[in-house]
């Protein structure tokens, strides 16, 4: 793999470190801003929909310049929003902060994805993929606790602080080893927009916004579930993100390389057990060890979705895949924010703090339903293909003499 993919996994590890760090963070911060738990899952919900709009904004802005500085703006911007975050009065200032650093969210992984895919051979561009994500991953089983920690231990507001240092690490390893590429010629605004007329690319978009919806419906609430439900204190929230990180890496590297083998059975067999995991830890959420094994599984199952969807939407919207790539991230977040949102409305409802598991379960479960229905569409399309390819008469050699 070319050593620009480390660049980009640096840049992905402290990116998915403020991601999923508040979720640790959530009573803390709840309780310094005087606000409920619910209402600081907002933080998520914030995040969630700033990605979902970044993605294409963020995105277009960047066609006049080349990949590389575009991915070093947004390394920026994300920069700016954690040290706002870390030195907000009130809670709604730590909100601003949230949404102005999810800005860069989308479009990073969207322009990295497709420079990822760039960098190697077309069989392993699902693998090369899953390489950049893995800074996402490996910053749930680092980034993530030792945040928590931190937050914990000394104060949420440093937390922020040390994740804004890591952008700054971050852009550094971009401007020293991502190739400066010259943007794409001959390919405009409107030539990105056409990918969105392919049904099948707006399917594997819907799948991502329900699929890894439903591993944040559980996640997003998992420190007041872990510590109210299954009895743990609260320093253990720390390394049961460990194991949720484990998870994350090893489900992405495996999903990465099926993917490439056989995609949408990769999808169908992450999904489908995906949603029965869910299901389950509704039950296994009142048992300190069931748990623990529970939040494994939801990592890695989740994360083994992330690879294919991404190259799926690459694979249909080959001939223009930087806006596609970009709106899929956002279709990430998307489902992060509903599941987010859901969750906090039944826990808000009174059903209790495992009822976000539920909501989980039918997402992934409609996911798989959707995924079921694109191979479908595709066989037919195939099917059609060939009829009409077989009925139009051959062309005539010309007479010899």
């Amino acid at each position: 793999m070319p050593l620009a993919l480390l660049a980009l996994a640096i840049g992905a590890f402290g990116i998915g470190t403020t991601e999923f760090v508040i979720m640790g963070l959530l009573p803390q911060v709840a309780g310094d801003f005087g606000v409920s738990i619910p209402t600081a899952g907002l933080l998520v919900t914030g995040y969630a929909l700033g990605v979902v709009i970044g993605a294409p904004l963020m995105t277009v802005l960047g066609t006049k310049v080349s990949r590389k500085r575009m991915l070093m703006v947004l390394m920026g911007l994300f920069i700016a929003g954690n040290l706002l975050s870390a030195v907000a009065p009130v809670f709604a200032v730590m909100l601003i902060g949230r949404v102005v650093a999810s800005l860069a969210h989308g479009a990073f992984f969207g322009i990295g994805s497709v420079v990822a895919a760039e960098l190697v051979a077309p069989q392993k561009k699902a693998g090369a993929i899953a390489m950049m994500f893995t800074g996402l991953t490996v910053a749930n089983v680092v980034g993530v606790p030792l945040g928590t920690l931190i937050g914990q231990q000394i104060g949420w507001r440093v937390t922020f602080a040390v994740v804004a240092f890591l952008g700054v690490i971050g852009l550094a390893g971009i401007a020293k080893l991502v190739p400066d590429v010259p943007k794409p010629e001959g390919v405009h605004l409107r030539h990105e927009l056409a990918a969105f007329k392919n049904a099948q690319v707006l399917l594997a978009m819907a799948m991502t916004v329900l699929g890894f919806g439903g591993v944040f419906a559980a996640i997003t609430y998992i420190a007041p579930m872990m510590t109210h439900v299954a009895g743990f204190a609260d320093g253990s929230v720390t390394w049961l993100l460990v194991l949720f990180g484990l998870g994350m890496v090893g489900g992405n590297l495996i999903g990465g390389k099926f993917a490439d083998r056989a995609l949408m059975p990769m999808l169908y067999v992450s999904l489908g057990a995906l949603a029965v995991v869910l299901a389950l830890f509704t039950v296994t959420a009142h048992n300190k060890i069931a748990a623990a094994v529970t939040i494994t599984l939801i990592g890695a199952l989740g994360f083994a979705t992330v690879p294919p969807l991404q190259k799926r939407v690459l694979d249909q919207a080959h001939d223009a895949p930087t806006l596609a790539s970009a709106v899929n991230i956002g279709a990430f977040n998307l489902g992060n924010a509903l599941s987010a949102w859901l969750g906090g409305m039944v826990i808000a409802a009174g059903f209790g703090y495992t009822a976000p598991n539920w909501v989980g379960a039918v997402l992934a479960a409609a996911a798989l339903l959707l995924a079921v229905l694109s191979a479908a569409l595709e066989r037919r399309g195939s099917r059609a293909g060939a009829a009409q390819a077989s009925d139009t008469p051959a062309t005539p050699e010309p007479a010899r003499h």
